[in-house]
């Protein structure tokens, strides 16, 4: 059998447990991407652009009570690649006007 060519990733949703804050971040965010809301609901927000869409979406009532953990199973984290250094400063500059948690900053 040969072997199956991708074409990048579609897509990725993220559910989160504070939906109203992280739907408002990602509307700030991605946006200066490019990247446009398809979809704005009460329990889901997509953004789609730049050859992916991202996804966020609430949580089930269940698991209101938990929050992201790193270093646990699931996600670990999202990088997007961008086309120029120059992006990734605006990029960092960005995130800090809108006071996102930044773990580490730009690197060569």
């Amino acid at each position: 059998m040969s072997e199956i060519e991708i074409n990048g990733m579609a897509h990725v949703i993220l559910t989160v447990t504070r939906f109203s804050e992280a739907r408002q971040f990602y509307k700030s965010l991605l946006p200066k991407f490019g990247m446009i809301c398809v979809m704005d609901g009460q329990d889901f927000c997509y953004h789609v652009g730049g050859r992916t869409a991202i996804g966020i979406r609430r949580c089930d009532p269940e698991f209101s009570a938990e929050t992201f953990q790193q270093y646990r199973v699931g996600l670990h984290h999202l990088c997007l690649r961008a086309k120029s250094r120059d992006d990734v400063d605006r990029t960092y500059e960005l995130l800090t006007q809108i006071n996102a948690k930044v773990v580490r900053g730009p690197e060569e």
